[in-house]
């Protein structure tokens, strides 16, 4: 977009789409996680170890 001379503020509107995109695909591999390894690891008596790693990458996805 740069070498064809676009816009700066659309360049910039485009990296937020696709930023906003990532977050959407993030937030259902995590839903599906939740669902699946952690209810597994609660089930097997390893919830903390587990939660504490979900609860690591939350913060990481809220920064």
């Amino acid at each position: 977009m740069l070498e064809e001379g676009r816009y700066c503020v659309d360049i910039v509107q485009q990296i937020l789409a696709a930023r906003a995109a990532l977050n959407q695909v993030a937030l259902i591999i995590l839903e599906s996680h939740a669902k699946s390894c952690v209810v597994s690891a609660i089930k097997e008596d390893r919830a903390e170890q587990s939660i504490d790693e979900l609860m690591g990458v939350l913060r990481q996805f809220t920064k």
